[in-house]
């Protein structure tokens, strides 16, 4: 009679913590490694986009307008991570920020999907809510998600400042924005890594600059 094959459980645990945990080590060590080397890569390069985006954001929220976000998968999250920092805070107690992550509403997400087309799921948000002098923040590892792309467009057509976070060359979604913010990196969790890392700076700077005078008047 066949037994049945061995699972982890049955195996001694020297059996299972020896060789393959130093391999395990070293790849682990390898991976981070790596985000490591893309995230210098990007802070040796100009930073020019970065400072911009943070720029027209003050302004933005200083004038009283909203930064929308979107994206798809763990970019999605990036938006929605990125719109909580704002709206809650990032460092210090201060008033909200109008930030919407336009990934979260499953109800308009389908039904756009669904009657209309999914590549129409940012853009026809972006067409309810924005205004001229708000911000629209797309996010694409690949620069060519079709649904991002059309968000940026109906963005650009409405007044809307845009700002582009991008990996691989960039694509349509750096072409096409007036703030590129690219990651020179093929492989998309190294990308997503930068990009939320970017995210917490602008985060940062803007918090900072906004609400500067607030912290020197309880100084």
């Amino acid at each position: 009679m066949a037994q049945d094959p061995l699972g982890p459980e049955d195996l001694p645990l020297s059996e299972l913590s020896s060789a393959p945990e130093v391999d395990l080590k070293e790849r682990i060590r390898a991976i981070l490694r790596e985000g490591v080397r893309v995230k210098q890569d990007f802070l040796d390069g100009p930073l020019d986009s970065v400072v911009r985006a943070v720029e027209v954001l003050v302004k933005a929220f200083g004038q009283g307008h909203k930064l929308l976000l979107f994206g798809n998968g763990g970019s999605a999250a990036d938006a929605q991570h990125i719109a909580a920092e704002f709206v809650n805070r990032f460092l210090r107690p201060r008033p909200p920020l109008p930030a919407i992550a336009l990934t979260t509403d499953t109800s308009v997400l389908t039904s756009i999907g669904n009657d209309e087309a999914f590549e129409e799921i940012f853009a026809r948000q972006v067409k309810a809510l924005g205004l001229a002098g708000d911000v629209a923040w797309g996010i694409s590892t690949s620069g060519e998600s079709r649904d991002v792309v059309r968000g940026l467009e109906e963005a650009l057509s409405l007044g809307l400042f845009t700002i582009g976070m991008t990996g691989g060359k960039g694509g349509t979604v750096g072409r096409i924005v007036h703030h590129w913010i690219h990651v020179d990196c093929a492989l998309t969790p190294r990308v997503q890594e930068v990009h939320i890392a970017i995210g917490h700076v602008i985060c940062q700077l803007v918090e900072e600059t906004l609400f500067a005078q607030v912290d020197e008047a309880r100084e």
